[in-house]
């Protein structure tokens, strides 16, 4: 359960400003579908999808490490770190199993002639993309472990995007849908409690003394 009068202390630190610009932007964000990226070589990338990922309203990012054990270019994710979820896993099989065990089906994002065309998509199941390394694509085990399988429509001589032109196209189309929709997508009210939260104590400098300050004087 939040503190809620732990989250009332610090939201009276922020502008006015700050707290209306958090609600509005909770109002649009979703844990209906969430992005797994697996072992992207050039971390760039995986920092841009989450850019992507805060952009169009995604809460969370799953990354798997299994190879490649990088950090977050704060550069390139242009403070998106803050306002996003990372998960990271050691394994494809913790990925997925967790995803499964959480709800969600996975999607794997390959540009095959059998897979389903972004705007047939199914958007009414909670979904787990996930998308593959620039060289490589999507491993063995997790095209075998999908549920289904989605693609870009394209038109040219060339049959694969960049990842992070690929998973901001697909993010922008499937978000945008489901904003149209009367499916169910928002955050529960707990959600955004936490998130609201957590955003508050990455807005706020000295977040620690102040922390500190404050259970100090009331004690739980």
């Amino acid at each position: 359960m939040i503190d809620v009068d732990y989250l009332n202390f610090l939201e009276n630190i922020l502008t006015d400003n700050r707290k209306e610009k958090f609600l509005k932007v909770l109002e649009n964000r979703t844990n209906h579908f969430t992005i797994a990226v697996e072992d992207i070589f050039q971390m760039h990338n995986t920092s841009a999808v989450m850019r992507s990922c805060e952009v169009f309203g995604i809460q969370e990012l799953n990354v798997i490490e299994q190879r490649y054990g990088k950090s977050i270019d704060k550069e390139i994710a242009m403070g998106a770190q803050k306002w996003v979820d990372i998960n990271t896993y050691d394994s494809i099989t913790d990925c997925v199993d967790t995803l499964k065990n959480k709800g969600y089906q996975i999607i794997a994002t390959t540009p095959h002639d059998t897979d389903c065309l972004m705007d047939d998509f199914d958007i009414t199941k909670p979904s787990a993309l996930f998308f593959g390394t620039e060289r490589d694509g999507l491993s063995e085990e997790i095209l075998l472990r999908a549920d289904g399988f989605l693609k870009i429509p394209m038109v040219g001589f060339t049959e694969s995007l960049n990842i992070s032109v690929s998973a901001a196209i697909i993010i922008q189309n499937l978000t945008n849908r489901l904003r149209n929709s009367d499916i169910d997508w928002h955050l529960s009210e707990e959600e955004i409690l936490i998130k609201r939260l957590a955003w508050a104590k990455n807005s706020i400098k000295d977040i620690k003394r102040i922390e500190a300050r404050y259970f100090e004087e009331n004690p739980r």
